[in-house]
């Protein structure tokens, strides 16, 4: 533990040192003067002539399709209703019934 505390101090320090140092100017150097540019002349478009939009010829309108006839389905009669019928009694143990231990607490 104490070695990483002293390695981690050593950084701190080093950082500190880094950012509390400061930097030595560095001299800009001289660009070398460009000669202008020679100006390029683009041609011109070359005019073209209009052309006349094509007339497209008419579709004719085909007829709707027919849709078949659905045959009507014969009516379902109603079902009579279900009448409601009481809870069954639930079954009861008698009084003096054994109970049998389902698991053993004790091992032997």
């Amino acid at each position: 533990m104490t070695l990483s505390s002293l390695s981690y101090n050593a950084y701190i320090m080093g950082a500190r040192h880094l950012l509390e140092t400061p930097l030595p100017e560095i001299p800009k150097p001289k660009l070398p003067e460009l000669p202008p540019l020679p100006k390029v002349e683009l041609p011109q478009k070359p005019e073209l002539p209009e052309l006349p939009n094509p007339e497209l010829p008419k579709i004719p309108e085909l007829p709707k399709p027919e849709l078949p006839k659905i045959p009507e389905l014969p009516k379902v009669p109603e079902l009579p209703a279900v009448p409601h019928l009481p809870d069954p009694p639930k079954p009861t143990l008698p009084k003096d019934f054994p109970v049998i231990p389902m698991h053993s607490t004790t091992d032997p």
